[in-house]
């Protein structure tokens, strides 16, 4: 089963937890300091929640969650086979697990994440591809962006 993830950015994660929740009718799947997420069976999507205060209300980014590392590669070479610029980012662990994605950027500059989750982690992430950035600016590929605001690249996932 694929999925559409919307990540938000909110002021406040508790106040945000508790709204959702009421919302979509389920408790979520993982909470963290400042991080939280849903796994939503109806309608199906992944919510994730950012707290970036002051950004709240706001978009973090997009992405489709799918099933395995093969469907991942599958997209990476449809993407590329349609002439779209892809950034892998294969074995990085981001948003307290490990994941196989790739990026792609909209024409409104808006960030698409196709990725599968390996695995939990007990880190917010790193990003082997970016490298010497720390881990919450590397996470979610969106220090790749020189014009993304810091407090954008620091909240992903």
């Amino acid at each position: 089963m694929s999925r559409i993830q919307l990540a938000l950015n909110v002021d406040d994660i508790d106040e945000a937890v508790t709204f959702y929740s009421k919302l979509f009718n389920t408790e979520p799947a993982k909470v963290k300091p400042g991080y939280a997420n849903f796994a939503i069976a109806e309608p199906p999507l992944k919510l994730v929640l950012l707290q970036n205060p002051g950004h709240g209300g706001s978009l973090n980014h997009l992405g489709v969650e799918v099933e395995s590392s093969d469907q991942v590669h599958a997209e990476i070479d449809r993407l590329t086979n349609a002439g779209m610029f892809t950034e892998e980012e294969i074995g990085t662990t981001c948003c307290f697990a490990t994941q196989d994605k790739v990026w792609v950027t909209g024409p409104g500059g808006e960030r698409w994440e196709v990725y599968t989750k390996l695995a939990d982690s007990d880190s917010f992430g790193t990003s082997p591809q970016i490298g010497t950035q720390s881990d919450e600016a590397a996470c979610c590929g969106t220090a790749a962006h020189e014009n993304a605001p810091a407090t954008t690249q620091a909240s992903c996932c």
